[in-house]
């Protein structure tokens, strides 16, 4: 029996080890240093590894990309590399609520979209090294990092990219997998840039809003109104669009839910990527109802 004990301890342990993170910086000058850590799942001959980037939530003021660890752990042991990354945390010590400055919030989010736009082109650009498929790379993110992968998705890159142009042309996330995020114009989601997506979202988040509405609920004379279209609002603009879109809503949930995807609901992003590479086409909305008997008036079916 020990001997079986021993010997399923050696196999676990070699699984374990198969699962290499790597910490590298991507982005550095005189002020300046950025690191990603990249999950990367058993090396095997010939085989290209596809790449999720990941960014974390906190408002854009903290946080820090070592809090998913176990989801990178998780899509490495399923095939995926995985690079959760620091970016700039421009709103740190500033009020990034209904106090705040509109221009100072649109920063925050150019600043951390330009850090993303930074960490895929130094991944693309090192794709060799780490045996990485440069046609396969997802992008994903909780709150303030979903706001990261909506806006790295659909801005135009020339145009608000903050630093020297080293995407390829023309170049185009594989998919988007956004907890509680939100993006500031729905029209930017057109027939030809949309791309397959899987959101989760509270109906009731007033953080983030889950349709369209205003950034922490901030009343429109705030100094810091900010109109955002969420997870609701873009499902819909891809049903019309007869794009590939799956919503998880959690009825009457708040902003607590932004980090499901990665936690508890990480077979939902396994299933996503593997359905999206294979090809596959969908369109589903996945309702949670209330635990707490707490309902949204707004929409019929949290009902």
């Amino acid at each position: 029996m020990k001997k079986l004990l021993l010997l399923f301890i050696v196999l676990i342990s070699s699984n374990i080890q198969a699962q290499e993170v790597k910490t590298l910086t991507y982005f550095q000058n005189d002020t300046l240093k950025l690191d990603l850590d990249l999950y990367l799942p058993k090396k095997k001959a010939g085989e290209k590894i596809p790449l999720i980037m990941f960014a974390f939530g906190g408002g854009f003021s903290g946080g820090e990309r070592t809090s998913e660890k176990d989801f990178g752990k998780f899509m490495a042991q399923n095939g995926y590399a995985v690079a959760s990354i620091s970016y700039s945390l421009y709103m740190k010590g500033k009020d990034f609520g209904c106090k705040g400055t509109l221009t100072e919030k649109i920063k925050a989010i150019q600043i951390g979209v330009s850090d993303m736009w930074q960490a895929t082109s130094f991944l693309i650009e090192n794709a060799d090294k780490y045996n990485l498929d440069t046609s396969k790379i997802f992008i994903s993110g909780i709150s303030a990092g979903a706001e990261i992968g909506f806006h790295a998705s659909f801005w135009d890159y020339k145009l608000m990219n903050l630093y020297k142009s080293n995407l390829p042309e023309n170049f185009k996330y594989k998919g988007f997998i956004g907890g509680s995020g939100a993006i500031q114009d729905i029209n930017l989601i057109t027939k030809d840039k949309a791309i397959p997506m899987l959101l989760a979202h509270g109906s009731n988040d007033d953080t983030v809003p889950y349709s369209a509405g205003s950034h922490r609920s901030c009343p429109t004379n705030a100094s810091g109104w900010l109109i955002l279209f969420g997870s609701y609002a873009v499902y819909n603009q891809m049903k019309d669009l007869h794009k590939d879109i799956e919503l998880i809503t959690f009825c009457g949930g708040g902003h607590e839910f932004s980090g499901y995807l990665f936690h508890e609901g990480q077979q939902y992003v396994l299933d996503f990527v593997n359905d999206v590479l294979k090809g596959k086409k969908f369109e589903s909305h996945v309702i949670v109802p209330s635990k707490n008997g707490k309902s949204s008036g707004k929409y019929l079916f949290c009902e």
